[in-house]
């Protein structure tokens, strides 16, 4: 439980909440993240087993990342602890 209480991680997982992302999408739509923390905050989430991480054979190489059923199962308590911030400010 520890892992969403890191900074950026909630916004990485909304972001993935509309399907895969790839790096560059994700650290666009984070905004005001260092590439260095994104990456260490995708490689936390995919050890926790939260998202996956898909390596596409092509030229230029394609990463693609996406919630795993873990992952999507923890969508609605990021929701309502965003809804309680939200009621009491």
């Amino acid at each position: 439980m520890s892992v969403i209480g890191n900074k950026w991680t909630a916004l990485i997982l909304r972001d993935l909440s509309d399907g895969p992302r790839r790096f560059c999408a994700l650290e666009k739509s984070v905004g005001q993240i260092n590439p260095r923390t994104l990456s260490l905050r995708l490689d936390e989430l995919e050890r926790q087993r939260i998202i996956t991480k898909t390596k596409y054979a092509e030229v230029p190489p394609r990463v693609e990342y996406a919630l795993t059923q873990k992952g999507r199962d923890l969508l609605p308590v990021l929701r309502s602890m965003a809804d309680w911030g939200n009621k009491y400010p």
